[in-house]
């Protein structure tokens, strides 16, 4: 498999979209569902990460968009070493093939490379999401507390999330945070 990860820009839009249009249509894909991946939120989120953040996109051969990875860093001071807000979404047709490793990997070494540099990396997962979830701990990834009923599916039925956390060892070239 030919992947390469860059760096995501405003003329990535349509191709985001479409990702996590894809993404949301899939059981444990991403908690949006298909119709709440608007152009004003993909905007958004692509402008958030361009402005102080971290947004990378796996391409494949042909240049096609396969996956995206995205987080901020928290605007108060006291938090401008994390990045939070991390959507990652995985085009169905490509899951499993190591895809979403090689993003955050990507999103981890830029993380590092910010200024002021990044410390910590958090999301949530749905706790019923079991495959993320074993995807975030392998990561190093750790579990840091649950958040109960706080996904409602359409059906009423709701959802645990789980709050993870990492914390980026230093960049060899940086110095010990």
């Amino acid at each position: 498999m030919s992947l390469a990860i860059r760096p995501t820009t405003m003329e990535d839009a349509a191709a985001v979209a479409a990702v996590h249009r894809a993404t949301a249509a899939i059981p444990g894909g991403i908690a949006r569902r298909p119709d709440e991946i608007t152009d004003a939120y993909i905007a958004r989120i692509l402008g958030e990460a361009l402005a102080d953040g971290v947004g990378l996109v796996a391409v494949a051969e042909g240049g096609v968009v396969i996956g995206e990875i995205h987080a901020v860093r928290i605007p108060v001071r006291l938090f401008s070493h994390v990045l939070s807000d991390l959507t990652v979404a995985v085009h169905p047709d490509w899951r499993g093939r190591g895809v979403g490793s090689a993003l955050f990997q990507a999103l981890f070494a830029a993380a590092r490379a910010m200024d002021p540099a990044i410390v910590r990396v958090e999301l949530n997962a749905g706790a019923g999401n079991a495959g993320a979830l074993r995807l975030y701990e392998r990561l190093g990834f750790r579990v840091e507390g649950r958040l109960e009923r706080r996904g409602r599916f359409p059906d009423g039925t709701f959802e645990d999330d789980i709050a993870m956390g990492l914390i980026l060892s230093p960049s060899p070239l940086r110095g010990r945070v």
